[in-house]
């Protein structure tokens, strides 16, 4: 086809021929019907009328899969804008804590146990530290996002984390971390990789890793785990409110693909850009199969109710607003120089009309709902 695809359109062409080969679950198939269906006649709409030139036009319905590259941008703005209330004049961390490749097959078997014990390692790793009197010695806070693939669409499961930078003593006053990079990356790493490997071996001795068939297999990677080194990252603080919500905006609602990444797509082939974070981030191409490059992106399909964004410690939800406002008291008293996030305006809230497309002068106005139609094969 001439000009770039997008992720619908590759669906549209070779999902059907894909799926006889590979039969999908429920789940999958719900996510595919989601996409296809975006934007379409299938979600219903409105039709749109100008008042200076009647020229009409359909809107319709966002399917709002939080798989759907059309839908997430949009979801990503508005959630970062909430999120903004959360924001406190402190110095922010990045953290990224990686899972090793070698679940990666366990992980397809038992996607929620995995995930669910991923969160679990990372808060109680970050905890751990935070809570020791030799470190900050005080109750951390964190926003978790879950991301389960790497730039060429390969499995690669990881969590961003963001920290405001510091603790809260006792409730009432509040202790700023010191270093650039808020806890020893070593250390973190150790901590980590002993808190998951101990998780996993629990899960495995209660059944819950069942689909792992091989009786002795889960000793035998676990020990192989331990003796080797687990990836962590942290990023040199973020201090200005821009570049916060920049973060927050950039990883909450990420797809597995942009569509702005997607070049082309032949009948055989699509290709798409990537950048190689092992070649100094040098933006490069690659060509998948139709069928390898839908089977990539299916792997990166969550379960149904799974929640991919946490917020743990004094930012939790159900502590949050009532947490807060002390908590910015306590900032606010500290003997430290800080450096005061201001919010940034909110944007006003638009007239409910949209500028004509085809005269440039009037504006587009609802004149009729159109309903869902259901398609063939949906």
């Amino acid at each position: 086809m001439s000009g770039s695809p997008n992720l619908q359109q590759i669906l549209g062409r070779h999902l059907a021929a894909y799926s006889l080969r590979h039969p999908l679950d429920g789940r999958r198939a719900q996510v595919c019907t989601h996409i296809s269906q975006c934007h379409t006649e299938a979600l219903g709409g409105l039709q749109m009328h100008c008042d200076r030139c009647h020229y009409e036009v359909p809107h319709y319905y966002a399917c709002r899969d939080r798989h759907c590259p059309m839908c997430q941008q949009q979801a990503s703005q508005a959630w970062a804008e909430a999120q903004q209330q959360a924001l406190l004049p402190v110095t922010y961390y990045h953290l990224i804590f990686t899972l090793p490749h070698q679940l990666n097959g366990w992980i397809q078997l038992h996607l929620e146990v995995i995930y669910r014990r991923l969160f679990q390692s990372v808060w109680a790793t970050l905890k751990a530290f935070a809570e020791d009197p030799k470190r900050l010695g005080g109750q951390l806070g964190m926003t978790a996002v879950l991301h389960t693939w790497g730039q060429n669409l390969s499995q690669h499961v990881h969590l961003h984390c963001l920290v405001p930078g510091g603790v809260l003593i006792n409730g009432q006053r509040w202790r700023p971390a010191k270093s650039n990079y808020l806890f020893p990356v070593r250390a973190l790493s150790r901590h980590f990789r002993g808190g998951m490997v101990s998780r996993l071996r629990q899960c495995a001795e209660a059944g819950e890793l069942s689909r792992v068939t091989d009786e002795g297999e889960p000793k035998r990677t676990l020990d192989q785990l331990m003796e080797r080194e687990w990836v962590i990252y942290s990023r040199p603080c973020i201090n200005n409110s821009e570049q916060v919500v920049n973060y927050l905006a950039r990883y909450s609602h990420r797809t597995a693909i942009s569509n702005n990444r997607l070049l082309s797509m032949t009948n055989n082939q699509i290709s798409f850009r990537y950048k190689d974070y092992q070649d100094h981030d040098q933006q490069k191409t690659m060509s998948l199969s139709c069928e390898e490059f839908i089977r990539r992106y299916l792997m990166h399909v969550l379960p149904k109710g799974l929640m991919r964004i946490r917020h743990y410690g004094f930012l939790a939800n159900s502590c949050r607003k009532k947490r807060l406002p002390p908590l910015r008291k306590a900032i606010a008293e500290s003997s430290e120089e800080i450096q005061i996030i201001r919010q940034p305006p909110k944007a006003e809230c638009p007239h409910n009309e949209t500028p004509c497309p085809t005269c440039k002068v009037g504006h587009l106005w609802v004149v009729a709902e159109i309903p869902r139609k259901r398609l063939e094969g949906g």
